[in-house]
């Protein structure tokens, strides 16, 4: 039976700070889902490139974003919204890191809200964005919506990652996860990853601590509590793919975990 699916991006989320942030959802979600908090992301780990990776299944060298400049693919690849639009169901997407508008081509997307982190608090930026989704999963019944929470990235690179002020922000979107989970209608599983860590305060290298990402995957279909092993950014597109019995991409090289 096909599922909707609510896709949650944490940028800059290092999971060795669930357990320390001080709020508890992120924590528990692992006895509620099947899990890695081990999985890796593509180098360079940098936002953009990560998400290329992430949408479209294939590494950077693939997709052709090595930095968080977007540049027009030379033998294009349907991104996972375009995948889900191609097969006659609708996505949403809510963000406020304005780069990331071109993951989708114009047009494959119902909604596509853009609420600028730098204009306010980036912890209100964050709760906005989630409150907007939930009207929207309430409102439009879309059948993929990816949210992107943009702030824990930030007060990385604003203070350090690790620091309070990271770890603020990163209870502040485990806040926002647990909100928007408890809403959701039966039908709807949810995955939540991150598309790099961090260290002082910078990203983009190949150590452990930018390159060790959590993924969660929650809902009827999946195991409460499995713990998996060897994850990696480019099987989510995929696994969403088959939860929605969509056709992936030929390009497409991640793995399925459902």
């Amino acid at each position: 039976m096909s599922q909707k699916v609510l896709l949650i991006l944490v940028d800059g989320l290092r999971p060795d700070a669930i357990d320390r942030c001080g709020h508890p959802f992120l924590r528990q979600l692992r006895e509620e889902s099947a899990s890695c908090m081990e999985s890796r992301t593509v180098m360079p780990s940098v936002t953009l490139p990560c998400h290329c990776s992430l949408f479209f299944s294939v590494d950077p060298e693939r997709h052709g974003i090595l930095t968080n400049t977007w540049s027009p693919q030379v033998r294009p690849i349907d991104s996972l919204g375009d995948t889900v639009a191609k097969a006659g169901k609708r996505a949403a997407m809510f963000y406020n890191w304005e780069e990331l508008r071109d993951l989708n081509r114009p047009g494959n997307l119902i909604h596509s809200e853009y609420i600028s982190q730098y204009s306010m608090d980036g912890k209100v930026s964050d709760r906005l964005l989630t409150d907007h989704a939930i009207s929207c999963i309430q409102e439009e019944n879309p059948d993929f919506l990816f949210l992107y929470l943009g702030f824990t990235d930030e007060a990385g690179h604003d203070k350090g990652w690790m620091t309070e002020h990271y770890l603020d922000a990163v209870a502040n979107a485990s806040a926002c996860i647990e909100k928007i989970w408890k809403s959701l209608p039966e039908d709807w599983c949810m995955v939540v990853t991150a598309d790099h860590g961090g260290h002082e305060r910078s990203h983009g290298c190949d150590i452990p601590e930018d390159m060790t990402i959590p993924i969660y995957f929650a809902g009827r279909p999946f195991e409460k509590g499995k713990k998996l092993q060897g994850v990696n950014i480019k099987d989510i597109a995929p696994t969403i793919a088959k939860l929605m019995e969509l056709t992936p991409p030929r390009e497409w090289e991640g793995k399925c975990w459902c």
